[in-house]
């Protein structure tokens, strides 16, 4: 089982690394952890859940109303890039 990363597989990047990432660009984390259909899906349900939650919003909203979808799948997307990317460094040391 550890023998994955022993056959020469360059390390996973840190997980501090993919945390900031996927902070500044969302949806990338995940393509850094080796998942971009992942990545592709959370940019698409976060912009989806975005326009919705602003077409249904009341007109005195906010601006952090309007687009709470969208950002809620953002905040999960960047939980869901540091745990991956948390794990597979875990899993990297003690197979070293």
């Amino acid at each position: 089982m550890n023998k994955l990363f022993t056959l020469g597989l360059p390390a996973p990047l840190r997980p501090q690394l993919v945390l900031l990432v996927a902070i500044v660009l969302p949806g990338v984390g995940q393509v850094l952890n080796n998942t971009p259909w992942r990545g592709l899906m959370m940019l698409f349900f976060m912009l989806m859940l975005g326009v919705i939650t602003y077409n249904l919003a009341a007109p005195g909203v906010s601006v952090v109303g309007r687009f709470a979808g969208g950002l809620f799948v953002y905040a999960i997307s960047v939980m869901d890039a540091y745990y991956w990317a948390r794990y597979r460094w875990a899993r990297h040391e003690v197979a070293r």
